[in-house]
């Protein structure tokens, strides 16, 4: 697939870059700066005309993924919203609110997800996917030890998101309708707070039972 990063420069952009490349995927690394998005462009491995704007990614891309900080997804989102028609957005947007990024602080919309939502509309796709993964281990060749909750409104939109997570070398479960977006977004502090108390790096969840 032809997968756009929006916001691609960033740590979990580079990670999930990376790990979609190697699967053989055309990842395409969107950016407010051209320039930088052709340097990390081109620290992948890819050309630099793989670095574009945001704007041009949402448009080229068959399937687009929103990897930026909570203060920018809203802007984000409402620059590229024409481009996302018809399409599959995942969003792993996590509403960390500093300094007190430890203490779950959802938006009123109820998750990051409903609100991107909310903003493109019914014409878009939305899929809550990648928010409690380390940006980190993501951008090494190491098994990652933590499973992915996919949420969604769309079932055949998650299968699809499902997949782009097999492909990143990680297990992906389908959680159920966009709005239990909530529960993985709030483990992102929780996960925050169980690494600062037990001295840990790259806590995570797995689901057992299986």
């Amino acid at each position: 697939m032809k997968i756009a990063i929006l916001g691609g420069t960033g740590a979990l952009g580079k990670g999930l870059a990376s790990r979609w490349i190697k699967a053989n995927h055309e990842v395409l690394i969107g950016s407010r700066d051209l320039e930088k998005a052709k340097q990390i462009a081109e620290e992948l491995g890819l050309p630099s005309t793989s670095g574009m704007l945001n704007i041009d990614a949402a448009r080229e891309g068959e399937i687009a993924c929103i990897t930026v900080p909570f203060a920018h997804q809203e802007a984000t989102l409402l620059s590229v919203e024409n481009n996302l028609q018809d399409k599959i957005l995942i969003d792993a947007t996590v509403p960390l609110v500093p300094p007190k990024v430890m203490r779950v602080q959802l938006p009123k919309e109820g998750s990051a997800c409903m609100k991107a939502q909310a903003i493109l509309g019914e014409g878009t796709k939305v899929v809550s996917a990648f928010q409690n993964i380390s940006a980190e281990l993501l951008q090494t060749d190491k098994n990652i030890d933590c499973d992915v909750l996919v949420s969604g409104d769309f079932l055949e939109a998650r299968a699809t998101v499902i997949g782009l997570v097999e492909d990143a070398g990680l297990k992906g479960w389908h959680a159920g309708p966009l709005c239990n977006s909530v529960a993985a977004e709030a483990l992102t502090s929780i996960l925050i707070a169980i690494n600062k108390k037990h001295s840990l790096q790259h806590s995570g969840i797995k689901i057992t039972g299986i």
